[in-house]
């Protein structure tokens, strides 16, 4: 065993001895503050360093590790705080891998028990109002900071628990800071700026982790001001900034009180009583789309929302997949409804190097016999890196009502 393990281990025993300490020592009963929590994991530390002989750099980040277990996320915290982090994900309690700049590896600390995990579990989805147990062992949460949890518990997850958690950016991710990473160029942002502008439905579509989310909140900061906007999310991540009319919606799982689950669908058909300009639902992946594609056809012009798939092509099958999972209705009635809703998709994929590009933006331009017809206008040419022209815009009808030229440069 090399030196530094040697360590590592005698610095993680000296730790959960002092934290055994504290819980058999503390009274629960009585409000403790920080401060005299603080003083408490002080005096621990004091009193074992000088038995031990711990490092000053030891103590320091034995101080800051012990107050995070007992008031906040134990270890994770240190990751939650991190802005370079990008997903942390958990396999039971001893395998945890982060992500940072698009790179994965394996971090070297480990929970000290599984309770311990459990617990820290708990707190995550006791504070945003959601359950996770043996009968209900799967559940969506989110952090306050806003970052998207999810957990899979035993006897379903066999190596369990196991949590994956995606932190956003604190502050919300625009057009410009995209442009500036790579993700499209100026001319692609205007071009788009004046379809949301000018209430284009458009649908966002892509692989797992290919910036969706950051996409349609991106968007998003192109719908005027004085409009009405209603979210609607699974776990709400969408960070409209913009708009002050704004009203957020957020699902509910079924709990053991008796609450019955209040689905996407659900909240669209509310929604829709509630006078929006527009909808924007955080992702459609089930029977929800028919809910979708009504409102897009009622006269909700301008509403977004994205959908897993690996084109824009693919993402109308998956679609059509999903009408069928709300509603018996021919294929060819359902590629009509999809031809008549959708205006726009635009494709986003992650590519060898990690960083994430818009690779197609497409048109809908309506059903014919026996499908819909998609038109490229802008697509992803791996000899230049960058996206393309590749055909005019047909559909033009709601931009003349707004008075704007797609392609002008203002």
């Amino acid at each position: 065993m090399s030196d530094r393990k040697k360590r590592r281990d005698f610095y993680q025993d000296i730790k959960r001895g002092i934290q055994q300490e504290l819980f058999r020592e503390l009274d629960f009963s009585k409000e403790l503050g920080e401060e005299e929590l603080f003083e408490l994991i002080d005096e621990k530390i004091h009193q074992t360093a000088l038995q031990k002989g711990i490092w000053l750099e030891e103590r320091k980040q034995m101080r800051k590790e012990i107050f995070q277990s007992m008031r906040q996320l134990d270890i994770l915290q240190e990751l939650i705080e991190d802005p370079r982090i990008t997903e942390i994900m958990i396999n039971g309690k001893d395998d945890i891998f982060v992500e940072e700049g698009g790179k994965l590896f394996r971090w070297e600390n480990s929970f000290d028990s599984e309770e311990k995990l459990n617990n820290i579990i708990q707190q995550m989805v006791s504070d945003c109002n959601r359950v996770v147990n043996e009968a209900s062992p799967i559940v969506d949460a989110r952090l306050e900071n806003g970052s998207r949890v999810n957990v899979v518990l035993k006897p379903i997850a066999l190596n369990g628990p196991i949590v994956t958690i995606r932190r956003f950016p604190e502050k919300p991710m625009d057009m410009e800071k995209l442009i500036e990473l790579g993700a499209l160029q100026e001319n692609h942002s205007l071009f788009l700026k004046k379809l949301v502008l000018s209430g284009y439905n458009i649908l966002i579509s892509g692989g797992t982790g290919s910036g969706k989310t950051t996409f349609l909140n991106a968007l998003s900061n192109y719908i005027p001001r004085e409009e009405r906007v209603v979210t609607i999310e699974d776990s709400a991540e969408l960070q409209l900034v913009s708009i002050e009319n704004l009203v957020r919606l957020e699902t509910r799982n079924a709990n053991a009180e008796g609450c019955l689950p209040i689905t996407i669908r659900d909240l669209i058909r509310t929604a829709l009583r509630m006078r929006p300009d527009r909808i924007i639902v955080g992702e459609i992946r089930g029977a929800e789309a028919v809910d979708l594609l009504q409102a897009m056809n009622t006269g909700h012009d301008g509403s977004l929302s994205t959908g897993h798939s690996n084109s824009a092509a693919d993402l109308l099958s998956r679609l059509e997949t999903m009408v069928l999972m709300g509603m018996d209705l021919p294929v060819a009635a359902i590629r009509q409804q999809i031809a008549s809703a959708v205006d726009l998709i635009i494709h986003l994929g992650r590519l060898r190097d990690k960083s994430r590009k818009v690779l197609e933006i497409t048109e809908v331009c309506g059903y014919e016999e026996p499908r819909v017809r998609l038109k490229p206008l802008f697509v992803y040419r791996y000899g230049s890196e960058k996206l393309e022209k590749e055909g005019e815009l047909e559909n033009v009808a709601k931009l003349q009502a707004a008075g704007l030229d797609p392609y002008a440069e203002s």
